[in-house]
């Protein structure tokens, strides 16, 4: 295994949903006609048994099922899937199997085969406690019916969390906190925060760019991320990531691979993956459209459509990206590892003179709480030579 080693995960994307919300940028595609989930199960399978000849030897520590929206899935197809990652690599005791879901009453209603099918944690996509955000959003569930699905997730499964968006149009800190209060009452270990930005080639780009869309501005927009961290933090769930917020242990493993810099197997239409092989840290992207990503897979056993070699300053950059996202900060001994050079003194000190960083008693290098809301600028300025 590679120094520093991180673990070992699966992402599986699943890349259909019933419709395409406004703000989204993900690789998410609306099929009226049916989707055929046995051929794409036998895909799955297939480009599984090639990353695992490209990464023998790894034990899974976890499996993430992402889109579009899994929860359109049948449990079968999950099972399937679950037992073609089983036959190529070994599985952890405490493997974290997380399930996307929306809180749709018809998704819902298939908790129970997913928990059979061997998901252990699901993460709701709830967005909004309130009904007419929930509609601006394009979201197609109520909040009735999205407080429903919450309780038979923790009814269902040990581990559960759900997302929220934040900083929506005319949203103020007052309305913010008392939704988070009531968020927190029906999640109390795990809540993942995002703020609404607007993507490129979404709806609510060519809205924004028209006049009709007014998001907060940054002032604003600072004063709901502070409550956001203020409230958090009071009711025991503290950022350990920029946008999720856990109780001490309740933190999503899979999400933490990433961010630690550990090695994943993106499998589907679309996917990334990061694996230390002979030739280094190679970085994989697969097609996108998921009718090419079938055709490529059947004809090639895989959908791979980019592959490369990471550079040291490539993975130094990524390494530095993802890791000052979590608030326990990353290891220098390790970035100095990748980059072949050490941080530059002068650099750190005024950094942390700022109050944006700090040195912890172990040596880790973090953000410091001031530093959060602007940390590109922060791991930009670290990652200069």
């Amino acid at each position: 295994m590679p120094p520093f080693d991180a673990g070992f995960g699966v992402y599986i994307h699943w890349p259909f949903c019933q419709a395409k919300c406004p703000y989204c940028d993900f690789n998410s595609h609306v099929r009226r006609a049916g989707i055929d989930e046995a051929r794409y199960v036998a895909a799955f399978a297939r480009e599984i048994a090639h990353m695992a000849a490209l990464a023998p030897g790894r034990t899974v520590g976890s499996v993430f099922f992402g889109g579009g929206t899994p929860s359109l899935m049948k449990p079968a197809t999950v099972g399937a899937i679950l037992d073609a990652i089983g036959r190529h690599w070994p599985i952890a005791a405490d493997c974290e199997v997380t399930l996307e879901a929306n809180p749709t009453s018809v998704e819902a209603g298939r908790f129970a085969g997913y928990r059979a099918a061997g998901v252990n944690r699901v993460s709701l996509g709830v967005q909004s406690l309130v009904e007419a955000d929930l509609k601006a959003l394009g979201r197609l569930h109520t909040v009735g019916e999205a407080l429903v699905a919450v309780g038979i997730a923790a009814k269902l499964f040990e581990r559960f969390s759900f997302d929220l968006i934040y900083a929506r149009p005319g949203q103020t800190p007052d309305a913010w906190r008392e939704e988070l209060v009531e968020a927190l009452a029906h999640a109390p270990t795990h809540l993942s925060l995002y703020q609404l930005t607007i993507e490129p080639g979404t709806a609510y780009a060519a809205l924004h760019a028209a006049g009709k869309l007014h998001v907060p501005d940054a002032d604003r927009a600072r004063e709901l991320y502070d409550v956001t961290q203020d409230i958090c933090s009071k009711f025991g769930m503290p950022a350990y990531e920029v946008s999720n917020h856990a109780r001490p242990g309740e933190e999503c493993r899979h999400n933490l691979l990433y961010w630690r810099y550990g090695e994943y197997a993106g499998i589907g239409p679309g996917a990334h993956g990061r694996l230390v092989t002979a030739r280094g840290r190679r970085a994989f992207v697969s097609e996108r459209a998921p009718e090419a990503w079938l055709d490529y897979v059947e004809r090639d056993g895989h959908g791979i459509v980019t592959e490369e070699v990471l550079a040291r300053e490539d993975e130094a950059d990524e390494f530095l990206l993802m890791g000052l996202r979590l608030r326990e900060g990353i290891d220098p001994k390790r970035f100095e590892a990748l980059a072949g050079r050490r941080f530059d003194h002068a650099r750190v000190a005024d950094l942390a003179r700022e109050g944006l960083i700090e040195t912890c008693p172990d040596g880790r290098l973090r953000v410091a709480p001031a530093g959060f809301p602007v940390l590109d600028a922060i791991v930009a300025d670290l990652a200069a030579s």
